[in-house]
């Protein structure tokens, strides 16, 4: 995810433009620019304020474009900042999304000269290449779009026709702000509502001609069309969540897209193979790996679970997985030069397992990371990776980025899979069921208002257990997690075989049971575990797979459904509703959503 942002107006643009990207930081801050007409581009590594401190101090136009980035493709530098130009100087844009051709289409540019990394300035120059004598600045852009394969949001301008702003939406966000004297363009409502009210938010397939005093829209085949302003009822805080109460909801409503960006351009579907192009000059190495070890803390720690149970359920290999603040003073014992460590975290500066990579690399292992950040420390230090591609995640409970990492961890599984004992079909198989997981996921989100009104009735109960088996332990674990860290109220994951090894002594009706009972291959031994919850008189709900209701409900006095899909592939969906669960009952309990007591985003300390 990245910012951008647009003005054409009679007043100077650079301050706007800034506050704008101010806005839009959260959706990206690795690096920044903009583009000033008549003036020139300003770019800058870092965050916005980097960029604030180089812009000109007698920077007077009235129109320009900028943009803050979150990387895909390269590393945050000045560079690869936005916004890009082609050869000649000539395009500038500005860009969030990705450019799924762009390599195809560099090859067709020919001898075309490239400076950075992105995708995004392999658009410009395709622009450039339709930009001919007689060609409008929108003609040029709608015929290169004609040719993309990907998601974007772009703002367009020339030094041809400086009084014009493109904008072209196509599965990335991006919005209109309509004011007399001046239009404004957006990722979201946040840099135009300093400004004005009336927006008018752009469609998949839509392009808009924008000037100081009018605006123009057309869908990409040339037809005009018509939008009427609408005016908007946010302030600013709730605008940055997209009218949500808490980045958490927001957060997760967000998942089937991230799963969508965690999977684009990764699976080959004719071949049933996982393309991870962060591992491609490590693939020796890694497909002759004979242990492999996962690190993590907290929710990451619980990601590598599952990914133990699904590389050993592809590949054969055999996984550990540590929590990453132990691994690093255990004695490291294994054959280094067949060992491979991954280490797992969202912001990619969590200390435990920074020092976990360290030590790792120390004895000679091979060392990837699954981050989300860019240019973070893990990613920096370890040998290679995959980055989850979730965005910035402000809620402090990891929801999105969690499945992120379940997503990139079955990808990470078909690669080693189809590399050892899991065949064409069965990869192809696997591929086909990852891609219907955005879909499945949006179906489980549609269950929100049930799980609301689960969790008001659960709310007051102040002990719970989770269960789970097989795929489920894990996210019992999660789900757990979840709820005592923005409910405050005490949570244990259990496997559900261990209860009665112990902790069944604490149930009774004052007592909830969250069991964890999809239709899997260990459906009857969990529905047991339930038996013997109920036996005792504890409260116990159930979250099962879709076709399974009627029974699962015999043991359990209430119930979520998620779709169903393979066993392997669960996780993803059976976490969605957990994740709701914990939201719904603290926000019954009044508890601060985003930002629980004594946590922080990024634990950058032992």
């Amino acid at each position: 995810m990245c910012g951008i942002v647009g003005y054409i107006g009679n007043k100077k643009a650079a301050p706007i433009l800034i506050e704008g990207l101010r806005a839009l930081e959260y959706r990206g801050y690795d690096s920044a620019g903009l583009y000033i007409a008549y003036e020139g581009t300003t770019k800058s590594a870092g965050k916005v304020d980097a960029l604030a401190r180089a812009i000109p101090s007698d920077s007077s136009g009235t129109a320009g474009i900028a943009h803050t980035r979150w990387a895909t493709h390269g590393p945050p530098n000045e560079t690869n900042a936005h916004p890009h130009t082609d050869a000649t100087g000539t395009i500038q844009l500005v860009h969030n999304g990705i450019i799924e051709n762009h390599a195809e289409l560099r090859k067709e540019l020919g001898n075309v000269p490239f400076v950075s990394d992105t995708d995004t300035e392999v658009l410009a120059a395709l622009i450039a290449s339709l930009y001919k004598d007689g060609t409008s600045l929108e003609e040029a852009v709608r015929k290169a779009l004609e040719r993309v394969r990907g998601t974007y949001g772009i703002l367009v301008m020339s030094t041809r026709e400086p009084e014009k702003i493109i904008a072209a939406k196509l599965g990335s966000p991006l919005m209109l702000g309509v004011e007399n004297g001046a239009r404004y363009a957006a990722s979201d409502a946040t840099p135009i509502l300093p400004h004005t009210r009336e927006v008018i938010y752009l469609d998949d397939g839509e392009l808009a001609v924008l000037t100081a005093s009018s605006h123009m829209l057309h869908r990409l085949n040339g037809q005009k069309i018509e939008k009427i302003p609408e005016t908007l009822e946010w302030d600013i805080e709730d605008a940055k969540k997209k009218g949500h109460e808490h980045f958490m909801l927001k957060e997760m409503l967000e998942i089937p897209e991230v799963i969508e960006n965690a999977l684009r351009g990764r699976l080959l579907f004719e071949t049933g193979e996982a393309n991870l192009g962060g591992l491609r000059d490590v693939l020796p190495l890694l497909k002759h790996a004979e242990r492999i070890i996962i690190t993590g803390c907290g929710s990451a720690y619980y990601a590598g679970l599952v990914g133990e149970m699904l590389v050993e359920e592809l590949a054969g290999i055999p996984v550990e997985v540590e929590i990453a603040s132990e691994l690093r003073y255990k004695r490291f014992t294994m054959n280094a030069k067949r060992s491979v460590l991954i280490a797992i975290s969202q912001s990619g500066e969590t200390l435990d397992t920074l020092e976990a990579v360290r030590e790792a690399k120390r004895h000679g292992m091979l060392t990837l990371g699954v981050v989300n950040v860019v240019g973070s420390s893990i990613a920096r230090e370890t040998d290679a990776g995959v980055y989850n591609h979730a965005g910035p995640e402000i809620g402090v409970a990891s929801t999105k980025a969690f499945i992120s990492q379940v997503v990139v961890l079955s990808l990470i599984a078909l690669l080693l899979g189809r590399s050892n004992e899991f065949s064409q079909a069965d990869g192809i198989a696997f591929a086909k069921d990852l891609q219907c997981l955005p879909s499945l996921s949006r179906a489980a989100l549609t269950r929100r208002a049930h799980i609301e009104t689960l969790a008001k009735k659960y709310a007051s109960f102040e002990n719970a257990f989770y269960l789970g088996r097989k795929f489920s332990a894990p996210i019992a674990f999660e789900g757990a997690l979840k709820l005592k860290e923005i409910s405050y109220i005490h949570a244990e994951g259990y496997g559900a075989g261990e209860m009665k090894h112990g902790p069944i002594a604490l149930i009774d009706k004052h007592f909830l049971t969250v069991a964890l009972a999809p239709k899997d291959s260990l459906y009857e031994k969990t529905r047991s575990n339930m038996a013997e919850v109920r036996a005792r008189g504890g409260a116990l709900l159930a979250i099962t797979t879709e076709g399974n209701e009627e029974d699962a409900r015999k043991n359990a006095d209430d119930i979520i459904a998620v779709p169903s899909t393979r066993e392997t592939l669960l996780p993803v969906l059976m976490t969605i509703p957990l994740q709701l669960f914990a939201y719904y009952v603290a926000k019954e309990r009044g508890c601060p959503i985003d930002q629980p007591r004594n946590l922080a985003k990024s634990v950058t300390v032992e």
